[in-house]
């Protein structure tokens, strides 16, 4: 399938953030990601996820949530990574970036979190109801979306390894806590980052058909 994958940059109201954004011919919608701490746009397994989605017509962009200087001193120090209400901001306004592109403004909007991303995306799915229409969780501490969490409405899957069993509580604590069509999707064999041969492709099957399911004919 065609596409248009182009580095671009986001202009936010405390930082500019760099990005890339991908949008295949004839896209059914956008996926946004928020990576989790300590990674950035280039990530792999967000970068593999992103890939299988623009093979499933599916728009992505892939942007860091810290700036290359607070990336530096997160690196030493790791005050940023979990700092959920600065990247839950971020991620709020790379919505907010995405509904005034020309290329963007008319597709249907899903955002996907891996780790702390995941609080991210809830959060910003929370501030966003008008336009974000589904969410796809990686591993990922949507706990730390906290009193979000009921605000959400759009349509939740949570995807956690078999053999992250501290995560997959959490998980399922937080699934309690959303009153939006959600689910909670355990890999049976897999970790936290998915690494054991085949699990990540299941995350991306699992993701893709979220995301179709949900975004197909959806109109912000």
């Amino acid at each position: 399938m065609a596409s248009n994958s182009r580095s671009v940059v986001l202009e936010l109201s405390d930082a500019s953030l760099k990005g890339i954004l991908n949008i295949p011919e004839g896209a059914s919608g956008i996926v946004a990601f928020a990576h989790g701490s300590g990674s950035s746009r280039l990530s792999p397994r967000n970068q593999a996820v992103a890939e299988f989605l623009n093979r499933a017509g599916l728009g992505t962009l892939l942007f860091d949530l810290l700036t290359a200087d607070e990336d530096e001193v997160d690196a030493r120090t790791r005050e940023y990574r979990f700092d959920i209400s600065l990247i839950s901001r971020r991620m709020s306004e790379a919505v907010g970036w995405l509904t005034e592109q020309s290329v963007t403004a008319a597709l249907p909007l899903g955002l996907f979190g891996a780790s702390t991303g995941a609080a991210a995306a809830l959060v910003a799915a929370a501030e966003n109801p008008d336009h974000v229409r589904a969410v796809v969780s990686r591993g990922g501490r949507p706990d730390l979306a906290g009193n979000a969490l009921p605000r959400v409405q759009a349509a939740t899957l949570l995807i956690v390894g078999g053999l992250d069993t501290t995560v997959i509580e959490l998980n399922r604590e937080a699934a309690a806590k959303l009153d939006c069509p959600h689910e909670v999707k355990i890999v049976p064999g897999a970790s936290h980052l998915f690494e054991e041969p085949g699990k990540l492709e299941l995350v991306q099957q699992a993701a893709a058909d979220w995301f179709t399911d949900h975004l197909a004919g959806a109109h912000p």
